[in-house]
């Protein structure tokens, strides 16, 4: 768990850096595109030279936080040009709210032959000691709280733009505060964040009144195949390929659809399988009850946190269907 001398280290570290590269998971959901956000500011305010890199596309409803899009591995920027240096020469790594291999994808290829210190900000308990210098608290309900901790500790200012950035990464991650995770450390930093400017009305049209007509169809699709197993126990939802093509939804439309069947009230765990355009199945995994799904998980090369976790299987889907639904019975019996 991060003390004040790590922090310390972290603040030592960018006090000495000044070309800084920030990244976050594949995926990036609202705490790492919030948390990406909020330090390109606050470090650019230092008059350091950020250049933020995501590993897939950002969301379309979080590109608010961005004033122009960022560069995206795979599409905006090739792996040769980031490790030849010409997309940047850069003296510092920043990766927030990931400590894993798995989460990064080509990313990974990058690190392994990087020599500049790498400074990572994370509140998973699935570590693999990717840092020089890591600020982790598994008890934060987002990477965030850190961020935040962080920027208080160096005395760094919070404008009203880092504020929404927080805000933003502190709703999703905690569900608009309707997750067990929204305790009072959660509501103390949202107000202070409201007193800095946030307007959460705005942010919540932003959030969750923004759906695009394909990513409702995608849903109503997933809904629509929606199995129950064990007594209404275990909800097991999934998205084809087909889905994407017969819609016209994207990979990054699939975000938070795993949370609609807890409207179910027999539910108390939930899996959702996504087929990917590698044959690959990302699962993600929900538990309501006491059962870590992150354990789930790790068996599989992922991980997570005990009631929200998420890895890769191979396919085909119904056999990576049965693969969950066997954990899920054993630890649900």
């Amino acid at each position: 768990m991060a003390n004040n001398r790590d922090y310390q280290k972290a603040v030592e570290l960018i006090s000495k850096s000044h070309d800084i590269l920030i990244t976050s998971h594949t995926k990036p959901d609202g705490d790492a595109c919030g948390c990406v956000s909020a330090m390109r500011e606050a470090l650019e305010a230092l008059g350091k030279n950020v250049t933020p890199l995501m590993l897939s596309a950002v969301p379309q409803w979080y590109e608010f936080l961005f004033a122009e899009k960022p560069a995206v591995l795979g599409e905006d920027v090739r792996l040769d040009e980031l490790t030849a240096g010409r997309f940047g020469q850069f003296d510092l790594i920043l990766i927030v709210d990931t400590n894993s291999h798995s989460q990064l994808a080509k990313f990974n290829d990058y690190l392994k032959q990087n020599d500049k210190p790498v400074l990572i900000l994370d509140h998973h308990e699935t570590s693999d000691g990717l840092g020089d210098v890591e600020l982790i608290d598994s008890n934060a309900a987002a990477t965030a709280l850190i961020v935040l901790d962080l920027l208080k500790y160096a005395g760094w200012p919070v404008t009203e733009k880092i504020a929404e950035s927080l805000f933003v990464a502190l709703a999703t991650d905690t569900g608009w505060f309707q997750f067990s995770n929204s305790n009072s450390r959660v509501y103390r930093a949202c107000a202070e964040l409201i007193d800095a400017g946030v307007k959460p009305t705005q942010i919540y049209d932003h959030l969750y009144l923004n759906f695009s007509y394909p990513r409702f169809r995608l849903m109503a699709g997933m809904l629509d195949k929606l199995e129950l197993h064990m007594d209404g126990r275990y909800a097991a939802m999934q998205i084809t390929r087909q889905d994407f093509e017969r819609t016209g939804a994207a990979y990054s439309d699939t975000e938070n659809l795993i949370n609609e069947c807890h409207r179910i009230d027999s539910v108390e765990a939930s899996a959702l399988f996504i087929e990917l355009k590698d044959g690959r199945i990302r699962c993600s995994l929900r538990s309501r009850v006491p059962l870590d799904v992150s354990i789930i998980a790790s068996k599989f090369g992922g991980g997570g946190h005990t009631m929200a976790a998420g890895t890769f299987l191979p396919g085909p889907l119904e056999n990576a269907k049965q693969l969950i639904l066997e954990e899920i019975s054993k630890s649900l019996d």
